[in-house]
């Protein structure tokens, strides 16, 4: 060995060895901070920002439910001033959110911004009339009249857009929400869109109503322009953020669901959004009014809230899955149909709420879109019966708000449930959601298993044939998007049952077909069902521009993929190490009775079974285990079965007593979440659950002391645990005299009046 190889390890020995102490010291400093934490934990910092909201308007205590975070709505100079008070006043931390394809965009429409008028970009119906956005009115964000269309994202609206909310990162806000990019499917006759359609597929526009073709290429089209509305949008100010503050700015967008956006027959780029470099991440909006959207199963057409949120949560968290972009899952408390009461609202709410934590894919949460109509309207709305909030929905809402704080647990099961089956649905969906020539495509007064109805089509019949039986059989099938599929190595891997028809899609792609031959080879169950009826196969697509080549349809294409000949039959094929089931049957014929849907879960069992998913259960709910807490629904439309019952010793987060119960019933239609007291674990003073947000909290061998925060205006309740029972509770200097003391759980229950925002001191004296 050298003297310069000697002197080289001396000095790589001697650094190891302070590489090492350096450790030691360090873990030892870090111990306090790396302590195990308490389940359930509700003293999280604000800087997680777990849970935000969004409101117009100025700041109120009456609806400032001390959330992390806050979207203020709107960038004129009312809501760019008011920044600074929702800083001061709330707490929260300051966001900016505004409209991308409506909102009081009059200087730019009438030509006040740069002296051109711009009303030829409204979105525009089949008759020659402008798509107006819904009258109504959002704090003091005003909607109404022929001033208010959807908008055809143009280059000039975009740089509207970009100069618009510089303001906002002017006044300091480091993220923008977008929301909505909506185009409707039954527009594309403006003028500003056939000048897009001349730029993108350089021929002259089409008539969107003309031919499946022209509509499918529309819907092409619509996606892409909002996708490059937003990528010009979020990267312009991105660099002006750096440039101007050197500030990080992020985007996110608020969204509807593919599956929400494909039955209202609106496009948007959905999961396009995340391969956008400028957007950061998602808002689902999922909530009451989509979910209650109808559809049909068992030959009847009605709303099926529950499921249908269960179904729009799983295409939310798939869009995301492998991309390490955050989702935010909305609910709503109530929704934009003011027409409701408040017994609807609340049923609705928590099927939707009950939803999104089975869900387990995000830990964050937008808790309410607008808390101003939630607390100081009376609904329903001009009817002499027109109440407010009830006192105690007010005071379970802000429980919930609080403890979606503690979603981010890592111990998650569906207790038994058959897991690893999904159902596909594709962005090209919206596509195909206006309809030239419907009737001609469609089944008469007789039924045929080859034929949808033009209702089974016009509804979306045929998807949720191929999910409402498994859900409502207590499977908790998911929603993979077809999309990503290209887009995210390994994609497919959770699954051993995959669900595919182009009956009401397409593949956007052939390299779609290729990951799906890789994984059927390597050993998955794929299920095809479809007959070849849908007249959007006629569309124009990688599947029939070749002449020479005469496979002319997409599904042909796939089993040709396979290695199977195009003209196959139905039946059961090898391929490599896994199955090709063809059911050459209209998948919305699996909706029309109780006797076909019950065929369809056999079709799917016998696919379980071939994929070895070998703990195929049929039952009739769901149970969800997250950490300390347990998600129950019952599962109506079902035959008589003994409901689930769960024994233990749980808390009520579903009842402004929160109160300790051993046994719970779980009726079919109903929800449930509860804090399983068995699964607590921490110091013996602990918060529980609370209506409020506790800051500072301190215990010592006389007592605990912290403070709670609320909205003014309702009844704070809280349950904690302590290792004796209270001799005395003060909230802001006063007794609480509403306190119960249960000894077998060591757990105190009080709540109060509460009438400011402002923190209060709290003191538990034993």
């Amino acid at each position: 060995m050298t003297p310069q190889e000697q002197i080289r390890r001396f000095f790589r020995a001697l650094l190891s060895s302070a590489a090492a102490c350096w450790t030691l010291v360090l873990s030892f400093l870090a111990a306090p901070l790396l302590a195990e934490r308490p389940v359930p934990d509700l003293l999280g910092d604000r800087q997680a920002l777990r849970t935000i909201y969004q409101q117009a308007g100025g700041y109120s205590p009456r609806y400032d439910i001390k959330a992390d975070g806050v979207m203020v709505y709107g960038v004129d100079e009312a809501a760019v001033a008011g920044y600074d008070q929702w800083r001061r006043k709330s707490g929260s931390i300051v966001r900016a959110m505004t409209g991308v394809a409506w909102g009081n965009y009059d200087d730019y429409l009438g030509g006040d911004w740069d002296g051109v008028d711009h009303w030829d970009d409204a979105q525009v119906d089949a008759n020659g009339d402008r798509v107006l956005h819904r009258p109504g009115a959002v704090g003091d964000l005003v909607l109404h009249g022929p001033d208010f269309p959807y908008l055809c994202p143009s280059i000039s609206f975009c740089d509207y857009m970009i100069e618009r909310l510089k303001k906002a990162v002017d006044a300091g806000v480091d993220s923008i929400c977008l929301e909505e990019p909506e185009f409707w499917a039954f527009s594309g006759f403006g003028e500003s869109f056939k000048r897009q359609w001349r730029t993108y597929y350089n021929e002259d526009p089409m008539r969107p109503d003309e031919t499946c073709d022209a509509q499918f290429r529309a819907g092409v089209l619509k996606a892409y322009l909002f996708g490059r509305a937003l990528e010009r949008i979020s990267s312009a100010l991105k660099q002006y953020a750096l440039q101007r503050y050197d500030r990080e700015l992020t985007f996110l967008v608020a969204t509807h669901s593919l599956l929400s956006y494909t039955q209202t027959r609106i496009v948007s780029p959905e999961s396009a959004l995340i391969d956008l470099p400028g957007i950061d991440g998602l808002i689902a909006q999922v909530w009451t009014g989509t979910s209650r959207a109808p559809n049909i199963y068992h030959g009847q057409f009605r709303e099926r809230t529950f499921e249908a949120a269960m179904l729009e949560y799983s295409v939310m968290s798939e869009m995301v899955r492998g991309t390490g972009k955050r989702i935010y899952f909305l609910s709503d408390p109530i929704e934009d149909d003011p027409r409701h009461d408040w017994t609807d609202y609340r049923r609705n709410y928590l099927c939707t709420l009950t939803a999104s934590l089975m869900r387990s894919a995000t830990a964050d949460y937008q808790v309410v879109p607008w808390p101003s109509r939630v607390f100081l309207e009376k609904f329903p709305a001009g009817s002499p019966e027109a109440t407010g909030i009830p006192d105690d929905y007010a005071t379970i809402l802000n429980i919930v708000f609080q403890q979606l704080r503690d979603m981010d647990q890592q111990e998650l099961s569906w207790n038994g449930a058959t897991e690893g089956i999904g159902v596909f649905l594709s962005d090209s969906a919206m596509f195909q959601r206006g309809f030239p020539d419907l009737y001609r495509h469609a089944c008469g007064g007789v039924l045929d298993r080859g034929l949808p109805t033009y209702d089974e089509r016009f509804w979306l019949g045929g998807f949720f044939a191929l999910t409402l039986p498994l859900l409502k059989a207590g499977i908790p099938v998911e929603v993979p998007v077809l999309d990503r599929v290209v887009r995210c190595p390994g994609y497919l891997d959770p699954y051993k049952v995959l669900i595919l028809s182009y009956e009401f899609q397409k593949p956007l792609t052939p390299a779609i077909h290729a990951e799906l031959a890789n994984w059927v080879r390597g050993g998955g169950v794929l299920v095809y069902i479809g007959t070849g009826s849908d007249p959007f196969h006629e569309a124009r697509g990688w599947w029939n521009d070749n002449p020479a080549d005469t496979v002319k349809r997409c599904d042909k294409a796939l089993f040709r993929s396979l290695g199977l000949p195009p003209d196959l039959q139905p039946g059961t094929y090898p391929v490599g190490r896994g199955t090709l089931i063809f059911d050459k049957t209209e998948p919305a014929y699996y909706d029309r009775s109780k006797e076909s849907a019950e065929e369809y879960r056999a079709l799917i069992a016998g696919a379980a079974k071939t994929a070895s998913l070998d703990n195929w259960v049929e039952r009739g709910w769901f149970l969800k285990t997250r950490g300390p807490y347990i998600l129950a629904s019952g599962l109506d439309e079902r035959d008589e079965e003994p409901p689930l019952t769960l024994r233990g010793r749980y808390v009520d987060l579903f009842d402004a007593a929160l109160p300790i119960l051993t046994e719970v019933t779980v009726p079919p239609g109903t929800q449930r979440w509860l804090l399983d007291l068995d699964r607590v674990s921490g110091p013996d003073a602990m918060p529980l659950a609370c209506a409020g947000r506790i800051d500072r909290w301190q215990s010592g061998d006389n007592g605990v002391t912290c403070t709670i925060a609320a909205c003014a205006g309702i009844t704070v309740a809280a349950r904690w645990r302590l290792p004796q029972k209270p001799s005395e509770i003060t909230v802001g200097g006063r007794r609480v005299d509403n306190l119960t003391w249960d000894e077998e759980s060591r757990t105190v229950y009080f709540r109060y009046a509460n009438d400011t925002a402002e923190q209060q001191e709290v003191t538990v004296t034993y």
